[in-house]
């Protein structure tokens, strides 16, 4: 048996899980190092649940939230009480084992070989990051399907999509990829809404797509269609992905596409521009503009939108 964090249906279409993210980044601290720092939580004032870890959000979502030597240790947030619950059962087995008190007891009882191997090869700040980004479940099939600690697709199995050389405003505060029209109606056939209702469109509401890296660990994005710059982007969870790999403009993001086994997942790397001090301090220059003392070059075009 395969314990599952998703409440149903597929990630790429399940329109209710499009904001999982959207609260994390903004309220919660970010995973540190090898541990897990603890997270600050505003609970509403709304019933409390049935279930051990699971606290309810304003928003209407449920949080799940596990302690570590008496720190609280955000879960993420979830479309339902049940997954949420889920998530606590999957962060508890790895916490403290087989015989932790979790939700759904056939969850540790049935849990495979594989699945326990798998959470005993990753550290615990790994197995929180994966039920925060929601991707647990694809690297859980990955790791069963390469081994426990997941393998990375072999350079030969990898089918080279395009390239792009991000921009200052591809790695600043907007949070968002544009990726190249051509390539993207080319490579990225997912059904995205673009709806014609401008009130609809402007919300930038697209499908998440997961993207495994060199590394072998999945990301997930937002993928969007934005009729009011008619480009589209990768947001939520891009800027995660910026600040872990160090991004910077001239870097390059390559894609690709899995040629072996049934599914042909998609995948992504950086490519490091060669840099010396000199072209770092130019650099650095230009991207400072101040006035009045306040850099205001890390918001320039943000009101563009």
């Amino acid at each position: 048996m395969v314990f599952s964090c998703n409440s149903g249906g597929s990630s790429s279409t399940d329109s209710k899980q499009e904001d999982l993210a959207a609260m994390e980044e903004d309220e919660f601290q970010e995973l540190g190092g090898d541990g897990v720092q603890a997270a600050e939580l505003r609970l509403p004032s709304r019933p409390s649940s049935r279930y051990k870890g699971v606290v309810p959000q304003p928003n209407g979502r449920w949080g799940a939230q596990i302690y570590e030597r008496h720190s609280r240790v955000w879960l993420g947030t979830f479309p339902d009480e049940d997954a949420a619950a889920r998530a606590y059962d999957v962060a508890a087995l790895r916490f403290r084992g087989r015989e932790a008190v979790i939700n759904h007891p056939a969850t540790a009882e049935g849990a495979s070989a594989g699945e326990v191997e798998f959470l005993a090869a990753h550290s615990k700040a790994e197995i929180v990051d994966m039920l925060r980004k929601h991707t647990y479940d694809d690297e859980l099939q990955q790791g069963l399907r390469r081994g426990a600690r997941v393998q990375p697709t072999p350079l030969w199995a990898r089918e080279p999509l395009f390239e792009k050389a991000v921009t200052p405003s591809d790695v600043g505060k907007l949070n968002r990829l544009v990726v190249p029209k051509q390539q993207a109606e080319k490579h990225f056939p997912f059904p995205l809404r673009r709806s014609p209702n401008a009130a609809a469109a402007a919300t930038g509401k697209g499908v998440l797509l997961n993207f495994e890296d060199g590394d072998g660990k999945v990301w997930r994005f937002r993928y969007s269609y934005w009729n009011s710059s008619q480009s589209y982007v990768l947001t939520k969870g891009w800027s995660r992905f910026v600040r872990e790999k160090g991004l910077r403009p001239g870097d390059t993001v390559a894609f690709s596409r899995s040629a072996w086994g049934t599914e042909k997942h998609l995948l992504i790397d950086c490519k490091k521009m060669q840099r010396n001090k000199e072209t770092d301090a130019i650099a650095d220059e230009a991207r400072v503009v101040k006035l009045f003392g306040v850099d205001i070059a890390g918001d320039k075009g943000a009101s563009l939108r």
